[in-house]
């Protein structure tokens, strides 16, 4: 029996993938070599967001008494329950998706894939056959060049932890980063980060860059900008990291220094697949390869490393292939988020992308700041911050960014108008809701700057 369509890797993308085709009548196979649910469902975005929670309570407690609650004495959090409670949720997750799959009406495959040609897999000592082979194999954390690295910690490591590190250096700064060390300085870590730029958040708004930076301060994180890591050595228990200005002691040592596609040992070399300087697969705007009959998604493309991208380009290529679509996904409105304390959510341009970007003529920047009123009663200084900015000609929203503890939720709602093509006249004309943080989009009324000046 030949496959229409066998799908390797079991991450979100590659499920999406194989469910959708599956439904449009394609008689399809799914391989995945470790567990169904991929980085995000097993190692990332869900166990992280339920350590995120975890952090929360902390805070929550110590705040209450300003709200007349009265505060109770030995809170302790601990670590090892936690783990056995994800871990059950993880189980769960993952035979939920195994069911979806068999539900689905696609074969489930346990073991580890690897192309022999454009038509042909093996798994172990099994081959199959297929009209067309998906690869969906996702990211893992990246190596660098760094003496004694391969000793530290991963994203995948850290959430496995049963106990609370005392003392936790963080390498890198991009939102894996930064989220852990939101995390870990909540439940109670020294947490210090090590970064080579002047601010965190590459790629951001410089505006959210800087006041992230401020917030981690203000939270007790130690950050180490413009730090270029040159080892780390592990002694008995203990790690040093050394950089060119400062050597220090740390209990753990988390690698956050970004991740790469996990395209390696699995036959691309033997078809000749044209593969990135990261080794990224290189594929066109429909998740074709230099090889016909052979596909990509995912983080393994090194495109847009988000799930819910990996997920549309999933169904984006079911539905083009199996029911005669001609979708294209557009990468230029997906909004982020960043969930750290505060949180971030990020849609469109920056300013520096939009007074840049020769197709605009001049820009205006709304902004407001102010705290919220959950943190009214507080000694916390955090507030939130708010920025669109707006095409001065068109009155076209180019892009929204947002700091805050509501900012990941907001962002999802904005991310509809911004795609709709919402003008600013349009959030004018917006009645606001009373009292709630959310208001303050539709009440910018005076720019704070414009370019040209």
């Amino acid at each position: 029996m030949k496959y229409d369509l066998v799908v390797l890797g079991g991450g979100s993308g590659g499920v999406a993938c194989a469910r959708r085709s599956a439904a449009l009548g394609a008689k399809v196979a799914l391989i995945e070599a470790d567990r169904l649910g991929g980085t995000c469902v097993i190692r990332g975005c869900v166990p992280k967001k339920l350590l995120m929670y975890a952090s929360g309570f902390k805070n929550a407690f110590n705040d209450s008494r300003f709200f007349g609650w009265k505060k109770q004495n030995n809170i302790n959090f601990d670590m090892s329950e936690w783990q056995r409670n994800k871990t059950e949720e993880i189980k769960r997750l993952e035979q939920l998706y195994k069911k979806l799959l068999i539900d689905s009406g696609v074969d489930v495959i346990m073991g580890y894939g690897k192309l022999i040609d454009s038509t042909t897999l093996r798994i172990d000592k099994r081959e199959i056959k297929s009209h067309r082979i998906m690869i969906a194999t996702g990211g893992k954390p990246a190596s660098h060049a760094i003496n004694g690295l391969e000793k530290c910690m991963t994203s995948n490591e850290i959430l496995d932890l049963d106990y609370l590190p005392k003392k936790l250096a963080v390498l890198g700064s991009g939102y894996i980063s930064l989220e852990f060390a939101s995390i870990f300085k909540k439940l109670g870590s020294d947490v210090s980060v090590f970064f080579r730029s002047d601010f965190p958040l590459k790629g951001f708004d410089l505006d959210i860059r800087k006041k992230i930076a401020n917030d981690l301060i203000e939270l007790g994180i130690n950050l180490h900008p413009n730090s270029q890591i040159q080892s780390v050595k592990k002694h008995s228990n203990n790690f040093f990291v050394q950089t060119k200005a400062v050597r220090q002691e740390f209990s753990e040592v988390l690698n956050g220094l970004g991740r790469t596609p996990n395209s390696g040992n699995i036959g691309l070399e033997t078809l000749g697949i044209n593969l990135g300087l990261n080794g990224e697969i290189c594929v066109n705007e429909y998740s074709h390869t230099s090889v016909k009959g052979v596909f990509a998604i995912g983080d393994v493309t090194n495109r847009m490393n988000l799930t819910p991208v990996a997920i549309a380009e999933g169904r984006a290529f079911a539905e083009n292939e199996f029911n005669q679509k001609n979708l294209i996904i557009n990468y230029d409105s997906v909004a982020s988020a960043v969930f750290t304390s505060p949180a971030i959510g990020s849609i469109g341009l920056t300013e520096n992308q939009a007074i840049n970007l020769e197709s605009i003529n001049g820009i205006k920047i709304y902004e407001s700041e102010f705290r919220p009123m959950s943190l009214t009663f507080t000694s916390s200084k955090i507030k939130t911050y708010m920025k669109l900015i707006v095409d001065a000609h068109t009155d076209l929203i180019l892009g929204i960014h947002i700091i805050g503890p509501e900012a990941p939720e907001l962002i999802q709602v904005l991310a509809i108008p911004f795609k709709m093509r919402a003008t600013k006249t349009d959030f004018d004309n917006t009645i606001a809701v009373h009292p709630t943080s959310a208001e303050e989009l539709v009440l910018m009324r005076n720019p704070s700057r414009s370019y040209p000046s």
